[in-house]
């Protein structure tokens, strides 16, 4: 057994943490060293912690403890003056702390104090400071655990070994772990040296007292019988009725809902079909409608069926959304094994193999477990090959679940995996109606359909305005957009019985699609439309992965250079309008976009985020009130969930204001005076960019303002029915 098994936090507060449940017992009972300092100790410690310290035990492991004596002002005169010997002092004071126990729990844990004395499994050592013949107390707490792999957890603070450190005091804890960073290893060793001098007694300014005599005496006192140490103790007497589930029973992590959370009519119901069907299903959801937490109650729901004997893998395609996961998941009492090349859990992979190992084994209290990866992780070899030694009933959840429809990701679905659920807000694979299908085979039927339109009506999403903002190509731009629309229309062939692009014919499209995207004119617009509200907080500006053409003016008028359009967008905001920005793209580490979603719903230090990809990546930002979206994209996938995560509930949030730039071949006013063979070229991309401003449009606040710009769109181009693209489109 390893700590590393253990989920740690870096810091615990003895009335916001059960410090005995979450810390103490699940890292004890994997240990076979426990070394602790403390300023004060008091056996009432082993009723809280007994569940780890009797795992400890089994393992031939060994406690080793320092101490402090309780020395009254007449104890310190008396060394002082030299009226006894410090030692008989110090052996005095601590044969007087040992009082008759006055109910069951302190008899029964003071047997218990006696009994691990007497078998050699603890080993008390006290300590006081000395210095120009004046005493003083030991007051330094700190502590180390360490298992038979050589892995060790140091903690340090203000926690004393008593109930009242533990459970009744506000105290707090650090915790390092030698595994995680180079900076934690050697704070964890810097422990270790200090703990061996102490016990030692090499530790300048300290001084450690042996007594054997003290330790039998214990012993001869509180020694009443051979404890059972598999049965948890009594409840000490002032936290009985403040306690009805003991927080000392050995930890099983299974999911339980957590008192906060009750789920919806419509996630019940949901989870309802989805148990009539087998658990197999799928959750077709508007993005910020609760399909985490319906995901995980429906966990809940089949692992109680299933007496919690399940192994259960969660699959997302992105390392943050595995972090965003993983915050609900342990919030459902579930300890997650963390899957991706930068987890927190570095040897994750032997996690897996061992939960997959102990469960096959059926040892008691390990017959659950969760294993949430990303896509990229789940489709390698080290793990599928752990996944093929699975013999539970296993449940995968997948999701995004429209990306599981790529063939190379359908092999990856096992037969072997009995209960299925899919997530998606648009399960239907844009253009792959095989992929599509293969879904809908695998997983089952949709078990719920939760629209955008139901949500806001509902509540649970914010309503929104909508203000297609009219912009058009350059001469340039237009020109190399014709020229690449012809060759496209030569690359169109037969397959299966349908028109579609070859591979140099998509290449083209994706080309032509980044033109549209960092059209130069959306600069200018934005410009425009931004300045009145330079001084508002809770912007979102959303770029395209692509550049746009900006004049050098270092070199002729003609010239002109590649630049990102994120950068050009953010010194237009930065040092244009002087707004307080910060670019949010994959090139921020996971960190710093924690930092800046919380600065961002602050308000205070951040006004705006430019943004690269974050809408389609699944990145909670509910913090979002008004968003101008640059890059264009025509698949429905992804501007049906930049939508939705724009409109998540957020404090102060009434509504929110989409601001969607349309991009169009030329200025309307000559869009009336073109040829048909002109106009025939430009129509697929009016009639694309037509088709998302209908959908954004027909459930706005303005609908009927939205839709006056979308007629004169359709009226300058003389369109009646924009409903089919004329080809494919592949977005950059």
């Amino acid at each position: 057994m390893s700590l590393q098994e253990v989920s740690i936090r870096r810091e615990y507060r003895s009335l916001v943490h059960k410090i005995a449940r979450d810390f103490y017992i699940p890292l004890l009972s994997r240990a076979v060293v426990y070394d602790r300092a403390v300023g004060f100790f008091s056996s009432s410690i082993l009723a809280q912690i007994i569940a780890g310290i009797s795992g400890l035990r089994n393992n031939g492991g060994k406690i080793r403890l320092v101490a402090s004596p309780k020395l009254s002002d007449e104890d310190i005169q008396a060394i002082k003056r030299g009226y006894k010997r410090r030692e008989d002092v110090i052996a005095d004071a601590i044969h007087n702390s040992l009082k008759e126990p006055v109910n069951d729990f302190e008899k029964e844990h003071l047997n218990m104090l006696a009994n691990l004395i007497a078998d050699g499994v603890l080993d008390i050592k006290i300590a006081f400071t000395e210095q120009d013949e004046r005493i003083g107390m030991y007051h330094e707490k700190m502590g180390l655990i360490s298992d038979a792999e050589g892995n060790t957890v140091a903690f340090s603070g203000s926690m004393n070994e008593t109930t009242s450190g533990l459970m009744l005091n506000y105290e707090a804890i650090d915790v390092y772990c030698s595994w995680q960073s180079e900076s934690d290893a050697r704070r964890v060793e810097d422990k270790r040296k200090a703990f061996d001098s102490i016990w030692n007694n090499t530790e300048k300014g300290v001084t450690i007292i042996e007594f054997p005599k003290l330790k039998q005496e214990l012993i001869d006192k509180y020694k009443t019988s051979v404890p059972d140490w598999s049965k948890p103790p009594l409840l000490p007497p002032e936290l009985e009725s403040s306690n009805p589930d003991p927080i000392f029973e050995v930890p099983r992590h299974y999911p339980q809902r957590p008192g906060w959370f009750t789920p919806r009519e419509y996630q019940l119901n949901a989870i309802a079909k989805w148990a009539e069907a087998g658990y197999r299903g799928v959750f077709d959801m508007a993005t910020g409608t609760g399909k985490t937490l319906t995901a995980l109650e429906a966990i809940t729901t089949l692992s109680q069926k299933k007496n919690n004997k399940l192994a259960v893998l969660v699959v997302v395609p992105y390392q943050h959304l595995v972090e965003q996961w993983v915050e609900d998941i342990e919030k459902f009492n579930i300890k997650p094994i963390i899957g991706y090349s930068a987890s927190k859990q570095k040897d994750w992979l032997k996690l897996l193999e061992n939960a997959i190992r102990t469960q096959k084994a059926e040892v008691e209290g390990r017959e659950f477990f969760l294993f949430i990866c990303t896509n990229a992780t789940f489709a390698t070899p080290k793990v599928q090959d752990a996944l093929d030694k699975l013999q539970a009933d296993t449940l995968i959840v997948v999701d995004e679940a429209h990306n599981a429809g790529a063939t190379n990701f359908r092999r990856l679905l096992r037969e072997k995996y009995d209960y299925r659920l899919a997530l998606s807000a648009t399960i239907d694979r844009h253009n792959d109606e095989e992929g599509t299908a293969a879904l809908f085979e695998y997983f089952g039927d949709k078990c719920i359909e939760y629209t955008l339109e139901e949500a806001i009506i509902k509540g649970v999403l914010t309503p929104y305005y909508y203000y297609p903002v009219i912009t058009h190509l350059n001469q340039e731009e237009l020109e190399k957009y014709i020229e690449l629309s012809k060759e496209i229309a030569t690359c169109m062939i037969d397959f299966e019985g349908r028109r579609v692009l070859s591979e140099r014919g998509k290449r083209l499209a994706l080309k032509r699609s980044r033109i549209v995207s960092g059209a130069r004119d959306k600069l200018a617009k934005l410009v425009e439309i931004i300045t009145p509200f330079k001084d508002d907080k809770h912007l979102l500006v959303y770029c395209g992965a692509t550049s746009t053409k900006q004049e050098d003016q270092d070199k002729s008028e003609t010239e002109a250079k590649d630049i990102r359009q994120i950068e050009e967008v953010s010194n237009l905001l930065g040092n244009g309008l002087n707004m307080k920005t910060a670019r949010f793209t994959s090139e921020e580490d996971m960190q710093t976009r924690q930092v800046l979603q919380h600065e961002f719903a602050e308000g205070k230090n951040l006004q705006a985020l430019i943004a690269i990809k974050c809408l389609d990546e699944g990145v909670n930002i509910p913090a979002i009130k008004k968003a101008f979206i640059l890059a264009s994209t025509t698949n429905p996938k992804e501007y049906i969930q930049r939508r939705g995560r724009v409109l998540r509930k957020f404090e102060g949030k009434d509504y929110a204001e989409i601001y969607d730039f349309i991009t169009l071949p030329r200025p309307l006013a000559k869009a009336s005076y073109l040829m048909e063979e002109q106009r025939h070229m430009e129509l697929s991309l009016v009639k694309r960019e037509l088709d998302r401003a209908e959908e954004f449009a027909k459930i706005a606040l303005n609908k009927a303002e939205a839709k006056k710009i979308m007629e004169e769109i359709k009226t300058a181009y003389g369109i009646d029915d924009f409903a089919v693209n004329l080809e494919e489109d592949y977005d950059a």
